[in-house]
């Protein structure tokens, strides 16, 4: 039986993969340090060892382990401050590395794996006014890609997943002195069409076919293509949203 650990797995895309694992028969676990199986804050090295001591005692491996936990921020350059990138950075990226690290050698000891990190497509495609956000997103998906490198011959596989906007509670964790910013990244997120019950979906199956990169909706992939194939098009929109970002917030 698959064995399968989720950070930030309390809400969010985090229950929903919960969920979509537990409907396809895995042990699944979920970290959050807002409820969840197992208290977790993955800024903590000891909440980390913990989680590694709980999967030893109760499974002795582990399968999948998916640092999903992450929270909202950003802002344009002269507006943010330095706490709020340490914050964000503190979390998004460095909660993802100290999850790999924790889990890493236990991975090598099975020689198997597979370890899931949840960027976004800001790691990928990279708006005005999301510096800080888009800067973390983007070492992760770095970060996974070397992991890939790294452990290949060791039998682990990674994945970076990088959704569009999509349904879910990540605003509620939204910091930030650029309200300007939160203002129009909460609106795009209360207008999506897509779940996170359908990224998750996504997300296992790309997991499931080995994926490295996972992009788990339309909007993300044609941003994405857009970028790759017509860059002068893709800046144009950039541009474009930076100059009505400037107009909305002053």
């Amino acid at each position: 039986m698959t064995r399968v650990l989720i950070t930030g797995g309390a809400s969010g895309l985090g229950a929903a993969l919960a969920r979509g694992y537990g409907d396809r028969g895995a042990d699944v676990v979920t970290a959050d340090i807002n409820g969840g199986d197992l208290h977790l804050d993955v800024r903590s090295d000891d909440d980390w060892a913990a989680a590694l001591a709980w999967v030893e005692q109760h499974w002795g491996g582990l399968d999948i382990l998916i640092n999903n936990a992450g929270v909202a921020g950003g802002g344009r350059v002269d507006v943010a401050t330095m706490d709020e990138w340490e914050w964000i950075t503190a979390i998004n990226l460095f909660g993802v590395v100290r999850g790999a690290r924790t889990f890493t050698p236990m991975l090598k000891r099975q020689r198997s794996g597979h370890i899931v990190n949840t960027a976004s497509l800001a790691g990928l495609v990279h708006p005005a006014g999301m510096g800080s956000y888009n800067a973390v997103k983007a070492a992760v998906v770095a970060f996974t890609e070397t992991l890939g490198h790294e452990l290949a011959g060791h039998g682990i596989r990674a994945s970076v997943v990088c959704p569009s906007y999509f349904r879910t509670n990540l605003m509620a964790s939204m910091r930030g002195s650029d309200q300007a910013v939160g203002a129009v990244i909460g609106r795009l997120v209360e207008t999506s069409t897509v779940s996170a019950d359908d990224i998750a979906a996504a997300v296992i199956e790309g997991v499931e076919r080995g994926d490295e990169l996972i992009l788990p909706d339309e909007a993300a992939r044609a941003a994405y293509r857009l970028k790759l194939t017509d860059r002068p098009a893709y800046d144009a929109v950039m541009r474009d949203q930076a100059a009505r970002l400037e107009a909305y917030g002053g």
